[in-house]
């Protein structure tokens, strides 16, 4: 399969990449590295993505902003943050991918824990994700009758990550990169949609 990773120089875009290119073609995308550049936030710089890597089989989404914060303080121009970044940028995303898969493809997009499991400071987190969830429970009837297939990933904290947010996740029990990636494989290589497949 020829898949497009978006997200692929980050922690977890690192781990599916190299799970996913064992047996398939990449293209390896990020804002500012990898064979293609891309802001998820600029629908210009999305349709000029999709212009450059043609026709594909799988779309696979590891990427996406988000505020973390106490909500007594929050400003609506912070949780716009993770609207524009993480929930548009990823639907942008998948918006424009339907139009360039190959029958039988997939889109593959990241949510988080938090969607189900809230965590202090994390409202805009716990918003955007459970947002995602549901574009892509919809997003699937639409999808089905084109032979084509959507899920979401939603992850625990990450290992490689407890420096930056083990804070956040007091009692969480966070996973590796690599089991979490394997969640990836099996929404580009097996055959559910409409799925939120956990790693938790």
């Amino acid at each position: 399969m020829k898949i497009l990773v978006v997200g692929a120089s980050g922690t977890l875009g690192q781990a599916v990449a190299s799970t996913l290119g064992v047996h398939h073609e990449l293209i390896r995308a990020g804002r500012h590295s990898g064979d293609v550049q891309v802001d998820l936030t600029d629908d210009a710089s999305v349709q000029a993505l999709f212009a450059q890597t043609g026709p594909l089989d799988a779309v696979v989404a590891t990427t996406g902003r988000l505020h973390f914060g106490p909500l007594a303080d929050m400003t609506p121009a912070q949780f716009n943050l993770g609207l524009q970044d993480k929930l548009l940028g990823q639907v942008r995303l998948a918006l424009a991918a339907q139009h360039h898969l190959r029958s039988g493809g997939s889109i593959t997009l990241t949510s988080g824990i938090v969607s189900a499991q809230p965590i202090r400071d994390g409202v805009n987190a716990t918003a955007v994700n459970a947002a995602l969830e549901g574009f892509v429970r919809a997003a699937a009837f639409d999808l089905l009758p084109r032979g084509l297939r959507i899920n979401v990933v939603s992850p625990n904290v990450l290992v490689e990550s407890m420096d930056d947010y083990g804070a956040y996740f007091p009692g969480f029990e966070p996973v590796s990169a690599q089991r979490a990636a394997l969640a990836y494989q099996r929404s580009v290589e097996g055959v559910q949609s409409g799925q939120v497949i956990t790693v938790w």
